[in-house]
C-alpha cells in the first residue's frame, strides 16, 4: 500500500544484495498522513537479523566487488545516472513527501529539485575533486597524499526532509567508493524505496546501496554492527549522543548533524516590519521542523514590545491548512507526537512565566490533523527550557537584551550552534557579529542555507560537515605514501 501518486513495487520488502526480499519478520508500519490521521501506506519493518543481512551485503559489495576500484570518475558517471532517474521520479518524490509528513505541495518541487541538483553536484566531484595529491617531501622523491573510501557507511536520515538529507549521504558516499546501508525514518521510508528502485534502474551494481527501514532497536543493532565503517548521521542530539557513544567504543566514523536553537540578532538599524516579516514567516517553514531554524530572536529591550506586535501581526495572518492547498502557508505537523511535543512546549513557556502573545492553540476550524498555530512567546528569559530546548515546531521565542554585546552572549549562551543570523542593512556589522557567533552557519537577514557549501553545527549540533567538497572528506580515509618516484599510472 502507497499513497496517492507514489508507485512503488515493493513496499513490502527490503533491497538487500541487489534483490528485493522478504524482511526475517512480520512486522511493518503504517504510514498516517498528518492532514487526515488516516493510514496511507504500510512498508517492511526490517529486523535485526536484516540489519546483518544488509550490512553483510555492502560488506562483500566493498570488500570484493569491483566499486571500489571503479575510478572516481566512472563512479561519478553512475551516481550521476541515479541522480538522472530520480528526477524521473520527482513527482512521486513530492507526493511521498507530502503524504507522509504534511510537507507543502506547493514548495514540494523547489524542495525535491534542489535535492536531485545536489546529487548531480556531488557526482561531478568524481571527476573534479583531487583523489590523489602531491606534496613537498624532504625524505623522499615522490610523497603523496591519497584519498581512499572509509568503507561501508549507514546512512541514516530524519522524517523532516527525508530525500534530500538521505540522498546528499548517499551520493557523497558512492562517489568517495563506499557501500551503503539506507536507513530511513520509519515515518518516511517511501523516498528510499524510490531511491532503491532508482538505483537498480541506474545499474548500481548489486550490495552497492542496500535499503533497510527498522525502527529504535533493529536501528541500534545497524550502529553497533562491527561490518559498518562509518555512520552519517541527522537527527536528535539524544540519539546522536548515543550514536557517538557506539561509534567511539569501537573507534568507528561518525557524521553527526544534530539539533538546534538558533538565534537571530535583530540590531537597531534594521527596520521593526521588516524584521517582523522574516521572523514571523520563517517560523512557519515546513512548520517549524528545521534542524537550523532560527527559533530564538533577540531584540534590544527599547524596541522589543513593537517587534513582539509586529510578530504577531504577521503570524495571525499566515494562512493554516491542508498540505495539499496552494495557497496552504503553514500545514501540520509531521505526527501526532511532534504536535503533543509542541503543546507540551507551549504549557512550559506559560509555567515559565513567557508572555503568550498569539498563537499556542490548534485551530479552531481544524477538527482532524497535527495542526498548531504559529506561536509567538515575548519577554523570555533565555535560560528558560522553550529558549534552551529544541521545539521542532512553529513556536517563536522573543528574548530582549539590553545592548549588542549581551545579544550576542544571549545567542551563544547555548548548548547548540548550527545556524544564527543578523539582521542588519549593515554588511560589515553583520560579518563583525557574524564572526563572534558560536555557529556552523550564519545568514544575514534570514534562516540562509545553501547546501552546496558545508553544513554543520559546534557544540552539541553535531560533529563534521556535509555539503560541498567537505562532504566528501567526511566519506574518506587519507593515506600518506612516500615513493623513490612517480607512479607511471599518475
Amino acid at each position: 500500500m502507497t499513497p496517492e501518486g507514489v508507485e512503488i513495487r515493493n513496499p513490502e520488502k527490503l533491497y538487500i544484495a541487489g534483490a528485493w526480499v522478504e524482511s526475517t519478520g512480520t512486522a511493518r508500519f503504517e504510514l498516517v498522513s498528518p492532514d487526515t490521521e488516516e493510514v496511507v501506506g504500510v512498508v517492511a519493518d526490517a529486523t535485526a537479523e536484516d540489519m546483518d543481512r544488509a550490512v553483510a551485503a555492502a560488506r562483500e559489495a566493498f570488500d570484493t566487488g569491483p566499486w571500489p576500484q571503479l575510478s572516481p570518475a566512472e563512479r561519478g558517471a553512475a551516481v550521476l545516472r541515479w541522480a538522472e532517474e530520480l528526477e524521473k521520479r520527482q513527482g512521486e518524490l513530492c507526493a511521498a513527501w507530502t503524504a507522509q509528513v504534511g510537507g507543502l505541495a506547493s514548495f514540494a518541487p523547489q524542495m525535491h529539485g534542489g535535492a536531485i541538483a545536489t546529487m548531480k553536484f556531488i557526482a561531478s566531484l568524481g571527476s573534479s575533486f583531487e583523489f590523489v595529491v602531491r606534496r613537498p617531501s624532504q625524505m623522499v622523491d615522490t610523497a603523496l597524499v591519497v584519498y581512499e573510501p572509509v568503507g561501508v557507511a549507514a546512512c541514516i536520515a530524519p522524517w523532516n526532509a527525508p530525500f534530500g538529507i538521505l540522498s546528499s549521504k548517499a551520493a557523497y558516499a558512492l562517489v568517495a567508493g563506499c557501500t551503503v546501508v539506507l536507513k530511513p525514518s520509519p515515518e518516511t521510508p517511501l523516498e528510499a524505496y524510490i531511491m532503491a528502485e532508482a538505483a537498480e534502474a541506474a545499474g548500481i551494481p548489486a550490495g552497492v546501496v542496500n535499503l533497510v527501514c527498522g525502527g529504535r532497536d533493529a536501528s541500534d543493532h545497524l550502529v553497533n554492527n562491527p561490518g559498518i565503517d562509518k555512520v552519517s548521521f541527522t537527527g536528535s542530539t539524544v540519539a546522536g549522543r548515543r550514536i557517538g557513544e557506539v561509534c567511539a567504543g569501537r573507534v568507528a566514523r561518525c557524521t553527526l548533524e544534530l539539533g538546534g536553537k538558533s538565534a537571530a540578532i535583530v540590531r537597531d538599524d534594521f527596520p521593526i516590519e521588516a524584521a517582523a516579516q522574516i521572523l514571523g514567516n520563517t517560523i512557519t517553514v515546513m512548520s517549524g521542523q528545521v534542524c537550523a531554524m532560527l527559533s530564538r530572536a533577540i531584540v534590544s529591550k527599547s524596541r522589543h514590545d513593537e517587534l513582539a506586535e509586529a510578530i504577531a501581526g504577521v503570524m495571525k495572518g499566515v494562512k493554516i491548512g491542508p498540505s495539499t492547498a496552494p495557497d496552504t502557508q503553514l500545514g501540520p505537523l509531521a505526527m501526532k507526537r511532534q504536535l503533543e511535543r509542541v503543546e507540551d512546549y507551549i504549557r512550559i513557556g506559560k509555567q515559565e512565566g513567557a508572555e503568550l502573545v498569539t498563537g499556542g492553540n490548534r485551530p479552531s476550524a481544524m477538527n482532524k490533523g497535527y495542526f498548531m498555530e504559529p506561536t509567538l512567546f515575548a519577554n523570555v528569559d533565555n535560560t528558560s527550557r522553550i529558549a534552551q530546548e529544541e521545539i521542532f515546531g512553529p513556536v517563536l521565542a522573543l528574548i530582549p537584551a539590553e545592548d549588542e554585546e549581551d545579544a550576542i552572549r544571549i545567542a551563544n549562551e547555548s548548548q547548540f550552534g548550527l545556524n544564527s543570523s543578523v539582521l542588519t542593512g549593515d554588511v560589515d556589522a553583520a560579518y563583525r557579529l557574524g564572526r563572534r557567533l558560536r555557529a556552523g552557519g550564519f545568514g544575514q537577514n534570514g534562516m540562509r542555507l545553501e547546501f552546496g557549501l558545508p553544513f554543520g553545527g559546534f557544540k552539541q549540533s553535531g560533529i563534521g560537515r556535509e555539503g560541498g567538497v567537505e562532504g566528501l572528506h567526511s566519506f574518506l580515509e587519507s593515506k600518506t605514501m612516500l615513493l623513490d618516484g612517480m607512479p607511471a599510472a599518475l
